[in-house]
């Protein structure tokens, strides 16, 4: 089998297992390899509890065979990866709460994808996305990043910008917010189209 590496920076979020979850269900379709989880060294506690959980649920589906490897650096990490998904916050979630209650002090939005709130985080995250993309072009040039970092748009508009990785930016909120209408309707087997659902956002964070 082809080696098919991903690697996850911010592995120690409390959003890996959904990831993982998603990875398990569609493993015939992406038959990962290894799963590189990659955090602050502030954070080791967390993405050590993460990684024994990652291994487990792989296990209680009978995919023992994924190698689950835990790293505080980017290099060893990014190495050989395939992928490297992106969902790392810079300044943790006190910096979230900072973000979101400046809006809301000033009677705006408060909000970490757009106005104020994600106007800042845009400012304390570009110059880290930048590195990581840095290290993709170095190390795994063929690799794609795919940023669920936010603010989406402006992070994978300033990797486009100024690095030569390849980016895609995600969100997971649309089609999970379809889905979850098409369940509330009672029509499981109805297929949501999202071409006929159109969203225009507007504020320096869009």
């Amino acid at each position: 089998m082809q080696a098919l590496k991903i690697a996850v920076i911010g592995g120690g979020s409390s959003y890996t297992p959904e990831l993982i979850e998603g990875i398990i269900v569609r493993y015939e379709q992406l038959p990962v390899t290894e799963l590189a989880l990659v955090d602050v060294e502030s954070g080791r506690e967390k993405v050590e509890i993460i990684a024994a959980l990652t291994r487990r649920m792989l296990k209680h589906k009978g995919l023992e065979q994924v190698a689950v490897s835990v790293h505080f650096t980017l290099d060893e990490a990014i190495r050989g990866a395939s992928f490297v998904l992106t969902q790392l916050r810079v300044g943790q979630l006190a910096a979230r709460a900072a973000d979101e209650r400046l809006g809301l002090k000033y009677h705006l939005l408060g909000q970490e994808t757009t106005g104020v709130g994600g106007f800042a985080k845009a400012l304390r995250t570009i110059p880290v996305i930048l590195e990581v993309a840095r290290k993709v072009e170095q190390l795994a040039p063929e690799a794609f990043i795919l940023n669920f970092t936010n603010p989406a748009g402006i992070v994978t508009e300033a990797v486009s910008r100024y690095s030569k990785a390849k980016i895609i930016g995600l969100c997971n909120v649309p089609i999970n917010m379809q889905h979850m209408i098409v369940g509330m309707l009672g029509r499981p087997g109805v297929r949501s189209k999202t071409a006929l659902c159109r969203a225009q956002p507007y504020g320096l964070g869009a």
